[in-house]
C-alpha cells in the first residue's frame, strides 16, 4: 500500500485539472467567440489547441517540481 495516499489522490487531482481545466476553457472560449465573429469552427480548434498546449505546459512544469521533490 502507498505510504502517503492523500499525497497521490492530490496529485491525480492536479493533473486532472491542469489537463481538463484549459482545455474546457479554450473549447468554450472559442465556441464563444466562433458566435461572436461568425466564423464557426475556427476560434473553436484554435480554443482547443491552445487549451491543450496551456495544460500540458503546466502538467510538465507540476511533474518537474513533484520530481525535485522526490529526490
Amino acid at each position: 500500500m502507498a505510504k502517503k495516499p492523500f499525497q497521490t489522490m492530490a496529485l491525480t487531482s492536479a493533473i486532472l485539472s491542469y489537463l481538463v481545466g484549459p482545455l474546457l476553457i479554450g473549447l468554450f472560449g472559442g465556441k464563444w467567440l466562433d458566435g461572436k465573429a461568425g466564423t464557426e469552427p475556427l476560434f473553436l480548434i484554435v480554443g482547443l489547441l491552445a487549451g491543450l498546449g496551456a495544460g500540458v505546459y503546466g502538467l510538465v512544469r507540476l511533474l518537474r517540481e513533484v520530481g525535485d521533490d522526490q529526490e
